[in-house]
């Protein structure tokens, strides 16, 4: 008697325990949401992350609360949901530039196959410098960087953004160095430029397409494979048109995205796949890609993989290659394409 007592307890126990994770699961999400941008507030990546946060929000029925941790990259933040809790109430918004270097940077071991993963936007590099600089065209400043190797001053969100790999760029077209000015976002790296603190930006245009139409900024070129039209009677060369053999690293700019780490239960992710499939066709949303002029190239887990494998490729080893980074992007199993 007392062993069927026993087996009846253990059954109730695991049934209780099954129908309680199935709640949990079924119920998902009934709280707020943390959306982590490892990035200051004003830049690329928080704009984007609020514009989703609040798109993906109104279908999941809940808030997602966006939150600042910038630092050391974008990595701090990054890491942060790294170790969090696996529960789906702590995703990341993050540029995949920064993102898919982090290895080879050292940050991690981890890499994007990682991470469940959902890309929004694509957002093209444009050069910039301050409106009273000497620079007015690309080849002013590629010519000062080759004639001041190691003087000339970039500003950027830090190392692995896609300022960086536009610097970079611009490295390799010069055949000289210049020097890397960090900053906590793209946000201080724009107000840095508008006073002067540095000789040009590599940025993004979202962050700076104003501030050109305004004339308190020059645009020197961008780093699409194209032209790019932001105002009547203002249209931004392509650095290729200059330079042909840069063609081979554009077009550079940051593709932003949705992320959490992997390990959570199909069902949660399925709604996530929902809310961002709502969220990339909200008009709200539209709009603010059209007014910063991102393209929208909304893609699911599987695609954003198959995605960020090329992706990856090509921005790690143009890190790797110009002598950024010396951890062989092959360690991770990151082939070159």
């Amino acid at each position: 008697m007392k062993k069927i007592m026993v087996i009846l307890l253990l059954i109730g126990f695991v049934s209780a325990t099954l129908f309680a994770q199935g709640a949990t699961e079924d119920t998902y999400p009934n709280k707020t949401i943390n959306m982590t941008v490892p990035y200051g507030a004003g830049g690329t990546t928080d704009l984007t992350a609020r514009a989703l946060a609040n798109a993906m929000g109104k279908d999941l029925g809940v808030t997602i609360n966006v939150v600042n941790t910038p630092g050391a990259g974008g990595s701090a933040g990054t890491l942060n949901v790294q170790n969090s809790k696996v529960d789906g109430y702590t995703l990341l918004a993050n540029g995949m530039l920064a993102f898919c270097t982090m290895p080879i940077n050292g940050y991690t071991d981890k890499t994007f196959r990682d991470w469940d993963i959902w890309i929004a936007t694509y957002a093209p590099n444009v050069i910039v410098v301050p409106a009273n600089s000497p620079f007015n065209t690309i080849e002013d400043l590629i010519k000062a960087i080759q004639e001041n190797p190691g003087e000339i001053t970039a500003g950027t969100a830090g190392i692995g953004s896609g300022g960086h790999f536009g610097a970079e760029i611009i490295k390799q077209i010069a055949g000289a160095p210049y020097k890397h000015i960090t900053y906590q976002g793209g946000g201080p790296a724009f107000t840095a430029t508008l006073a002067g603190e540095v000789d040009f930006c590599p940025q993004l245009l979202a962050e700076y397409k104003d501030a050109i139409i305004s004339g308190q900024v020059k645009a020197l070129c961008t780093l699409s494979d194209k032209d790019i039209t932001i105002a009547d009677g203002i249209t931004i060369p392509s650095i290729k048109e200059f330079y042909p053999e840069a063609a081979k690293y554009l077009p550079m700019g940051e593709v932003t995205g949705i992320l959490i780490p992997k390990g959570l239960p199909e069902t949660s992710l399925a709604k996530l796949d929902k809310a961002f499939s709502y969220a990339v066709k909200d008009q709200a949303f539209l709009d603010f890609c059209a007014l910063k002029s991102f393209d929208v190239i909304p893609m699911g887990r599987e695609e954003s993989q198959a995605y960020l494998e090329n992706f990856a490729s090509k921005a790690c080893y143009l890190m790797y290659d110009a002598g950024a980074v010396t951890i062989d992007p092959a360690k991770f199993g990151i082939e070159r394409k």
